[in-house]
């Protein structure tokens, strides 16, 4: 009795436990050699001086098509035939297809923005309606780091099929302020003054230059449009340097700047 229930478990073991067991054995080992081989790529890639973009999604393409055949000759080892699973594969991969053809569109559009590069790791973009310098670009996604430091995820379909505006990719952005004197102020010296302010600025560019001009004649104020020249990374420093810079120094100068006053009727 005891040496057929040792059979019995032998055969179970056999039949059942070895091939489990190669399966771990090969999944575990499958998974380090994966990770072995991305990590070559990636350091090939840098030696060559690949596009940090580039890198990171051959890398992420690489190791999702390595981890699904590893899958599949786990669950081969298992008993499962080849032909079968080649069919079911089949099968379900047209109707997860059809499920998810969103996701199929924005791995589509992570190709084509790798491709065409309308941004890179680092350049200030907007769009979809979100502003953020590019953290990271995924195979569907890409990640975007907004100026109060919020984390913005938009997927790369949307993004290859929008419209993109890179406000790094030319090296300089203007920073566009309004401000609006009394109508008794001399123009000249206004200009001299707010022109003081944007060249005293040393985040401000050289070229293009600053410019100081009178925008348009509003109900009580003479506009002028101030506009200095920045590197994309600087454009809230100047944005914030050039309106308080232009109160200080029309304060100091006595160039009113109106404001709406309050009239009260004697009753």
């Amino acid at each position: 009795m005891e040496n057929l229930s040792g059979e019995i478990i032998t055969g179970y073991f056999l039949e059942y436990g070895l091939p489990l067991l190669k399966a771990i054995l090969i999944f575990v080992i499958g998974s380090w050699v994966i990770s072995k081989i991305v990590r070559v790529l990636k350091r090939v890639m840098v030696k060559k001086d690949y596009d940090l973009a580039l890198q990171k999604f051959l890398a992420n393409l690489l190791s999702w098509i390595l981890k699904i055949f590893l899958v599949i000759t786990v669950i081969s080892t298992l008993g499962v035939e080849t032909t079968s699973l080649a069919a079911v594969i089949a099968a379900g991969g047209l109707a997860v297809g059809l499920a998810l053809q969103g996701s199929l569109a924005n791995f589509a559009g992570g190709v084509l923005i790798i491709i065409f590069k309308p941004y890179n790791i680092g350049d200030l973009i907007e769009a979809q309606g979100v502003v953020g310098v590019v953290e990271d670009i995924e195979i569907f996604k890409t990640h975007l780091i907004t100026p109060d430091n919020k984390h913005a995820i938009v997927p790369n379909g949307s993004l290859a099929n929008g419209n993109i505006i890179n406000y790094t990719r030319r090296g300089k952005i203007r920073v566009d302020t309004v401000v609006g004197v009394g109508y008794d102020e001399d123009i000249k010296k206004t200009k001299e003054v707010l022109l003081e302010v944007l060249t005293s600025n040393p985040k401000v560019l050289e070229e293009p230059a600053p410019s100081v001009n009178v925008l348009e004649l509003g109900d009580s104020s003479v506009n002028f449009a101030v506009r200095p020249y920045c590197k994309p990374e600087d454009y809230w420093d100047v944005y914030f340097a050039t309106v308080e810079g232009t109160k200080l120094a029309l304060d100091k100068a006595g160039i009113e700047i109106p404001y709406p006053h309050e009239v009260q009727l004697n009753k």
